[in-house]
């Protein structure tokens, strides 16, 4: 990824912990410094997201669109898009962005758009994931960084951590293991494309 000032722009829905690691990550490895890369800012479709205090605690520009204050998911994704392309982004990071995206916003921002999701994928795309994995009865479970297409969590896999899975999981405490391998390789699937 060449060039220089590499915006990233982060899009959350509630706490935004894998926000908050990719930020904390880009201090740590010196983001700036190696790759004239930031995170540039965080954006929610709801307001009370919690992640968005974390982030203007640390100075980075944040916004909130309603999306129920738009009367169609392609009118409030145009509106996301021009509130992005403010930043100029060269990398945006779904970090539990709860809204299934437009096949006309997934392909403006084709070859930059990333996010994880909380199962090896292919399987167990959608929602209800570490419940699922339990159900079926699987030994692994874990989580995958993979770039966005307009099918759903079907896009090239990235990065990939596996956790096990324990005779006496539940769904959250899947989750809660699970939750802390997206902290490690989302920030690192991160760098290695900033890095490339």
């Amino acid at each position: 990824m060449s060039g220089v000032n590499k915006n990233i722009v982060i899009l959350i829905s509630g706490s935004g912990s894998n926000m908050a690691a990719i930020v904390e990550t880009s201090l740590k490895r010196r983001w700036q410094a190696r790759f004239g890369a930031r995170v540039a800012a965080v954006i929610s479709n709801k307001a009370g997201a919690q992640g968005l205090a974390w982030a203007q605690e640390q100075g980075i520009a944040t916004a909130a669109l309603d999306h129920g204050a738009y009367d169609s998911r392609e009118a409030f994704d145009a509106a996301l898009m021009a509130e992005i392309n403010r930043h100029s982004p060269a990398l945006v990071v779904l970090a539990g962005f709860m809204r299934i995206l437009t096949p006309g916003f997934v392909q403006h921002y084709e070859g930059r758009l990333i996010n994880i999701h909380p199962s090896l994928l292919p399987a167990f795309t959608g929602l209800k994931t570490h419940q699922r994995a339990i159900e079926m009865g699987c030994r692994f479970a874990g989580a995958t960084v993979h770039r966005v297409t307009s099918e759903l969590d079907h896009g090239e896999i990235l990065d990939q951590a596996v956790v096990p899975v324990l005779p006496d999981d539940t769904a959250e405490t899947l989750a809660a293991r699970v939750l802390t391998q997206e902290h490690v390789i989302y920030p690192r699937t991160i760098e290695k494309l900033l890095s490339a």
